[in-house]
């Protein structure tokens, strides 16, 4: 058996790291648009199990696909294409309510499991000087509503309810409990 996490996110590798499990990665190549019909709440665990099937695993390998979105009201921000999108983003988020959304697939032969994991966050009102210091850095270019809670935008967020891990891109508690589920082996001695 072997444990595999389609993405190249540094920050997943990171916190999939917490669990002293061995892994591998994978990179899913997979379409990542979401159908603006559809709810961004289901939307996001799709991508996720497309990205799951995409990769290449044997009958017992566990694979972990994750993909996390920025809702702002009816909006879905996802990674901005560039500066001025990044910019955009901040100041509409800048003041405002907004949620953070993972969807995560664990697939395991037939087994698949999907969910979608929600954190609400609230954002002090920023100025346009900070907002363009934070795009400046470069950090907001590959995360989804052009911020990474674990670095400057640490100082934006002024509420959350949620996990905390799941704004960084993997909800780390549920996913265990799935895991426990579809894996409990790869667990025992964590157990």
């Amino acid at each position: 058996m072997q444990l595999i996490l389609a993405s190249q996110s540094p920050r997943r590798k990171e916190l999939l790291g917490l669990f002293h499990i061995p892994f591998t990665v994978q990179v899913a190549d997979v379409d990542e648009a979401m159908d603006p019909a559809c709810r961004p709440y289901d939307e996001v665990a799709r991508v996720s199990r497309l990205k799951a099937q995409a990769v290449s695993a044997g009958p017992e390998d566990v694979v972990i696909a994750a993909d996390t979105i920025v809702v702002l009201g009816d909006a879905v921000l996802g990674k901005p294409r560039d500066p001025d999108e990044a910019v955009q983003m901040l100041t509409a988020l800048s003041g405002r309510d907004h949620q953070v959304m993972t969807g995560v697939t664990v697939l395991r032969g037939q087994k698949v499991v999907s969910f979608t994991e929600v954190t609400d966050i609230h954002f002090r009102p920023l100025s346009q000087k900070e907002i363009q210091r934070y795009v400046a850095t470069g950090e907001p270019m590959d995360k989804a509503g052009a911020y990474g809670i674990q670095g400057g935008a640490a100082l934006f967020a002024e509420k959350m309810v949620g996990d905390y891990y799941n704004v960084m891109g993997l909800p780390v508690c549920r996913l265990w409990q799935v895991l426990k589920q579809i894996a409990p082996e790869c667990l025992e001695e964590q157990l």
